[in-house]
């Protein structure tokens, strides 16, 4: 039988099957179904866990599956453990119970803001004397130095939250996981039948802070690297077209970078986000081809692309904020995400099952 990746190559095509667990009554009048696409970008996940929270509380709106790395990996996770058990109330406690168990993970962490950080409300860590620290140690030392024993306090978390047998059994929502294979540099995307903890620290696994993650012999790092997040799992193994991306990471930046952390921070978010970029530019073409019908709908499916953002407040925040996992400011990215979301459903809900609510060419190509 082929994998999703082989079937990549293929081309878009259709899916056949019986509905989604999780479209939660889908077929009621006016309930549209859509697939989450989660980025990654560490403590910035509170953004999405807010766009979440607004989103669960909409009865117009149902669920099928969620491709997601990093932290949108774990925002995946426990939002289809919570939506399994408890439905859309569990879902919206068990979000909020994980983002303060983060919190209360990192209250001893050396990475905390400075009292010149919290002065400027700028969320980042730069003035920081432990990130300072922080950032010299992991530029002279690999983590099978700094951390022999590979410490990750995001497991305890993870694992105290997430019962994974019971998304391997019977989740609510079809989850696909991205991490990079480390020898290989392909991506590997882990499903339902698969999850562990383990797999969603493999695609949380930024190789500067963390060894390798190992799974059945293969050594993983963050899927951000090849996927942030895949879209193509969401083409071929879900029914609905209806693709809701959540941007944690700014496409655009009006101005040059000319700093040296303002440079890293610019190529943080061109690398985290081109393979997006690359799978919207296969989106787009596939879609024109249709539209121009040099290739059969029927054969195809012409998806369609909504986001989900805030590229204005994101711009304001640099890549050392994401390591930020102070409550004061995760609850503020929390409610920026709550706002987005709510923007969204005023302004494109009646596109879902129609059309893009983007412009794929201006947005991504």
């Amino acid at each position: 039988m082929s994998t999703l990746q082989d079937r990549e190559t293929r081309g878009t095509r259709k899916v056949k099957g019986s509905e989604s667990p999780g479209t939660d009554g889908a077929v009621a009048t006016g309930v549209r179904t859509v697939n989450l696409a989660l980025q990654g970008g560490g403590a910035h996940g509170a953004f999405a866990w807010g766009v979440l929270d607004r989103l669960l509380e909409e009865d117009r709106l149902a669920f099928e599956g969620v491709s997601a790395t990093s932290a949108g990996a774990m925002n995946a996770a426990v939002l289809a453990y919570g939506l399994t058990l408890g439905g859309r109330e569990g879902a919206k406690r068990a979000l909020a119970g994980f983002w303060r168990r983060i919190a209360r993970s990192s209250t001893l962490s050396p990475l905390q803001p400075s009292v010149f950080d919290r002065i400027t409300h700028n969320h980042a860590l730069d003035a920081s004397p432990g990130f300072v620290i922080f950032d010299l140690v992991t530029r002279l030392l690999s983590p099978y130095q700094f951390n022999p024993l590979n410490f990750n306090p995001l497991r305890r978390v993870l694992e105290d939250c997430v019962d994974f047998e019971v998304l391997r059994q019977r989740s609510a929502l079809k989850l696909f996981i991205s991490a990079t294979n480390v020898r290989s540099g392909k991506i590997r995307i882990f499903r339902n039948e698969e999850l562990s903890a383990d797999a969603v620290l493999a695609s949380a696994c930024l190789p500067f802070l963390f060894q390798a993650t190992q799974i059945d012999g293969e050594a993983y790092w963050d899927g951000g690297y090849m996927g942030n997040p895949a879209i193509y799992p969401l083409i071929y193994g879900c029914e609905t077209r209806d693709v809701v991306v959540v941007h944690i990471n700014p496409i655009e930046r009006p101005e040059v970078p000319r700093t040296a952390p303002e440079i890293l921070n610019r190529m943080n978010e061109i690398s985290f986000n081109s393979s997006l970029m690359r799978e919207m530019r296969a989106i787009a073409f596939v879609s024109r081809l249709i539209d121009e019908k040099t290739i059969r709908d029927d054969g195809h499916k012409r998806m369609l692309i909504h986001a989900i953002e805030d590229q204005d407040f994101m711009r304001g925040l640099g890549v050392s904020s994401k390591l930020n996992s102070d409550w004061e400011f995760l609850m503020h990215l929390h409610e920026v995400g709550r706002a987005s979301a709510d923007r969204w459903l005023s302004a494109h809900y009646g596109s879902l099952g129609r059309d893009s609510s983007i412009d794929l060419g201006e947005m991504y190509l």
